[in-house]
């Protein structure tokens, strides 16, 4: 013994024996053959490993779980054990889940890592769906304590050893049986944690349609589970690339979509729960309820007791629990003179700012369902439903006391964040809010319910007083679907966002969300309705004056301002009152020529726009087309064809996206508004002779060529909506389509062809798109 001590002979041959058996059982769980599990391991020969492998009694424990819950066992002993094992797990689970996330990557944790290499987790595997696998008529019956014991371990397991989750994910009838365990109360937020674990790991999607009695089971949650368990419908309803959509070329897309000819899993799972009674409702509720409605403290204390041992809300329990210690700290600092009985009242008390944050994180999960599903193919039935169930005057209730809520001085931020930070709940909860405004708004009449009813009788005299018909989604709103209150919830947006500071990340959002309001066919009405607020002066304020820096940021402000002023001359007028120096208006121009990928909307805004007013007879329009600096710029055929050159050379076949595809769309304005002055040889020309200036002959115009015949490939595709197209130019979709077959004319002798203006030896157009 002394020399194994020192580390002599005999403690090299127990560590080789040790190794030997290690790598027995992992060549063993690869292949299928020979020593699989920890079981077919001898126990004196175990006992005499354990110490020095340091394997701390696991494998041991295991062999008895193992003989314990054999088929014919009543699983009576099985809890104990797990009792044992549980804490030497859970122990380097908390460590992963409090450690700096990189150096819990470099750690290791030698306990979870045994109990898998012996067998433990297909064991638990085992002993969870046991029942299932019985054919006797008396089934086995496994207490609650003993689930939540084996898919807590399980839940630890996974956290701390690589290629668990991957596992179990690919175990089908395991990951389906786990649902069936969610219709336990008891067992719910265990079940509803492993399975998000497994399912965002899933190479392949799961069709809730295979899930036993899904609706059976939706029915059966209360609000709270059902809230949970929008987390794991968040896996199964978003598309596996959303995150990243703007940045997938269209080519990839294109041949993705002719390769997926039918609906995809997401999409199949959307439908899913839209044929689930009363689904879409009970989120429209669960989203709009007030924090005054939710359930009362006890049983959310009891939730919180799991949560505390749930470690996936290890952190957020932190949170909450500081900041219940600071208000029951403070409480009884206050009542210091009044009696012992009202102190010991407010420490059972549930914290006001607690509830608060379970409702954000709640409404959460929630919003972000909702807002899938408006972006899915059932978009209209979606709105139907959700204008139904009154959503939006809903929200614009809580705009004020739970989403645009000031924050307190103890507001709650998530352990190693700060309260600015985008992953905190608060700020999770505006963006949320924020997207969800903008999937509703975005080409739909129903977004006139963002309004209250006189807002809407606003819409109506704005129509009336400039003499044009008032728009019929407007008329036909239903209006006790709209707003309550003095104000809709546009105007709150509107006001928030001018308040909002320079370097906020909600300024992206908020103008997406209100210029989605804007988008589809343009409505003056709408536009002076924003205008009249002030918008036009807060957007040229943050280009101009706090010269934003944030491209993102830029981007949305352009296409808000294209959108707020397309067509309309007293926004033009505005305009030129606001950049009233000629500093200012070169700041704002070096701000649109710093990237043309962002500003290009409102490059083809005033183009279109210039292109309307020039042909009209109006005094007042002649007035502002004379004194406004920005139409005397664009009035500038140089200045059009610098940026028509400088939009095609920006953007390749190779490296289109949905992002910068608008960069190609206006610069076929720019074109189609020359065809119409039967101005297109001019342009050509002129695009030639600045590609000899820039000694780069048919550089620009073999681009173009390509790109062109990738717009017809994508644009007259059956499945596109070319109608977007149409409403942001008032151009019809026929024109744009015989404008491209004119460009694209093979015939060398046409004016109006592209291939008229490339010289032979420098003609590159016959080449296939292929993905680079």
């Amino acid at each position: 013994m002394a020399a194994i001590a020192r580390g002599g002979p005999g403690a090299r041959g127990a560590r080789a024996a040790t190794t030997n058996i290690v790598s027995q059982l992992r060549r063993g769980q690869l292949s299928g053959r020979g020593l699989t599990r920890g079981a077919q391991i001898t126990e004196a020969l175990l006992k005499e490993r354990d110490k020095q492998a340091k394997w701390n009694g696991i494998p041991l424990l295991l062999q008895k779980l193992y003989e314990h819950s054999h088929p014919n066992s009543d699983f009576s002993q099985c809890q104990s054990i797990l009792k044992e094992i549980s804490p030497l797990l859970s122990m380097e689970a908390m460590a992963y889940v409090t450690e700096d996330r990189k150096a819990a990557q470099e750690s290791t944790f030698p306990n979870t890592y045994t109990f898998d290499l012996f067998g433990g987790v297909d064991l638990l595997v085992e002993i969870l769906m046991r029942p299932t696998l019985i054919t006797q008529k008396k089934k086995q019956k496994i207490s609650d304590d003993l689930i939540k014991d084996c898919l807590s371990i399980l839940y630890n397991t996974c956290l701390c050893t690589e290629g668990v989750t991957r596992r179990l994910a690919e175990r089908n009838d395991f990951v389906l049986f786990l649902f069936t365990l969610m219709t336990n109360k008891k067992t719910f937020l265990q079940t509803a944690t492993l399975i998000e674990d497994i399912l965002g790991v899933k190479k392949e999607m799961i069709q809730l349609d295979d899930i036993p009695n899904l609706a059976s089971l939706v029915s059966s949650f209360d609000q709270q589970q059902l809230a949970n368990f929008c987390r794991i419908l968040a896996v199964t309803i978003s598309e596996l690339d959303t995150g990243s959509d703007d940045k997938h070329t269209l080519l990839a897309k294109n041949a993705q979509q002719k390769k997926n000819l039918g609906p995809s899993r997401a999409e199949i799972n959307q439908a899913t729960l839209l044929n689930i009674p009363g689904f879409i409702e009970r989120l429209c509720k669960l989203a709009t309820r007030k924090v005054s409605e939710t359930t009362g403290t006890s049983s959310f204390l009891q939730e919180l007791e799991e949560w505390y041992t749930w470690l996936d809300n290890a952190l957020v329990l932190d949170a909450l629990m500081r900041v219940a210690n600071e208000e029951a700290e403070q409480s009884s600092t206050e009542s210091s003179d009044e009696s012992g009985l009202a102190n010991s009242s407010t420490r059972t008390q549930l914290p006001q700012s607690m509830k608060i944050m379970h409702e954000i994180m709640y409404k959460l999960e929630v919003l972000y369902v909702l807002c899938v599903l408006l972006m899915g193919r059932q978009r209209n039935q979606v709105h139907k439903m959700i204008a139904e169930f009154r959503l939006i005057p809903g929200l614009n209730n809580l705009f004020d006391k739970l989403i645009w809520r000031k924050h307190s001085a103890s507001a709650l931020v998530l352990h190693g964040h700060n309260q600015n930070c985008d992953c905190s709940p608060d700020i999770t909860l505006k963006i949320q809010f924020l997207r969800l405004l903008q999937s509703f708004s975005d080409h739909h009449e129903n977004k006139y319910l963002l309004l209250n009813s006189q807002e809407l009788n606003e819409l109506s005299a704005i129509s009336h007083k400039a003499n044009i018909p008032e728009v019929d989604a407007v008329v036909n709103t239903d209006r006790s679907l709209v707003c309550d209150g003095k104000r809709g919830l546009l105007t709150r947006l509107l006001q928030v966002m001018k308040k909002e500071p320079a370097e906020s990340s909600f300024r992206f959002w908020q103008a997406r969300a209100v210029e989605s309001f804007l988008r589809g066919t343009t409505s003056y009405a709408d536009q002076m309705f924003l205008l009249k607020r002030g918008l036009l002066e807060h957007i040229l304020y943050c280009i101009v004056d706090s010269e934003c820096k944030s491209r993102d940021v830029l981007q949305s402000y352009f296409d808000l301002l294209g959108e707020l002023m397309k067509f309309n001359i007293d926004a033009f007028k505005r305009f030129n009152k606001y950049i009233n120096t000629d500093e200012k208006f070169q700041i704002f121009l070096n701000q649109i020529n710093s990237s043309l990928v962002d500003s290009n909307m409102l490059v083809r805004c005033i183009t279109l726009s210039l292109d309307r007013f020039e042909n009209q007879s109006d005094a007042k329009v002649a007035e502002v087309l004379s004194e406004c600096r920005l139409l005397s710029y664009m009035s500038q055929m140089s200045m059009r064809m610098s940026f028509l050159f400088r939009l095609i050379n920006i953007i390749h076949v190779q490296t289109l996206t949905q992002e910068n595809v608008s960069c190609l769309n206006t610069s076929l304005v720019i074109l189609m508004l020359a065809r119409r002055k039967e101005k297109l040889p001019f342009y050509l020309r002129t695009l030639q002779q600045m590609e000899y200036t820039e000694k780069y002959p048919g550089f620009i115009l073999n681009n173009f060529h390509s790109l062109l015949r990738f717009w017809q490939q994508h644009y007259l595709n059956k499945d596109k909506d070319s109608t977007c197209l149409e409403n942001s130019s008032c151009i019809s979709f026929t024109y744009w389509k015989e404008t491209v077959s004119i460009l694209l004319s093979p015939d060398r002798t046409s004016p109006c062809a592209i291939v008229s203006y490339i010289d032979e030896a420098y003609m590159d157009i016959d080449r296939d798109f292929v993905e680079e």
